[in-house]
């Protein structure tokens, strides 16, 4: 869900979020847990949620969620060697590795091939990975 996916990329609980959002903890819960749909809530708690999350109120609503799913999709039915070298990485990122400038060359590369010799992703494709991962 965006709302869980954006409090994660901010280091937030749900209890924080509905403090700052100065909603109920149980609304919020019931959001996250898809018992209440967002598009269902009033104006003034989507707002209060955005305003908190520091993100526009349309970025949680159906269109918004379609695009991070889209996004989201960009990153799984890759060609093997192509998922390989993102989640090297995507590991070397998060290990610290002193080889990150070879596993950044090698993703760069593999994107390249990717896209232009083997026609197996979309330019649209590949700048989202140049421009999420490079």
């Amino acid at each position: 869900m965006m709302i869980e996916s954006l409090m994660k990329k901010r280091n937030m609980t749900k209890y924080r979020l509905a403090v700052d959002a100065g909603i109920p903890h149980a609304t919020l819960n019931d959001i996250c847990s898809g018992k209440t749909k967002l598009e269902k809530c009033s104006a003034e708690t989507v707002y209060k949620l955005a305003k908190a999350l520091g993100v526009s109120m349309e970025l949680l609503t159906a269109e918004g969620i379609r695009q991070a799913q889209k996004e989201r999709s960009y990153e799984y039915g890759l060609p093997a060697y192509l998922q390989h070298d993102l989640d090297a990485y995507k590991e070397g990122l998060q290990n610290k590795s002193p080889l990150l400038d070879c596993l950044w060359g090698e993703l760069y590369g593999s994107i390249n091939i990717a896209e232009i010799n083997d026609g197996a992703i979309t330019k649209e494709h590949a700048d989202y990975l140049r421009a999420k991962y490079l």
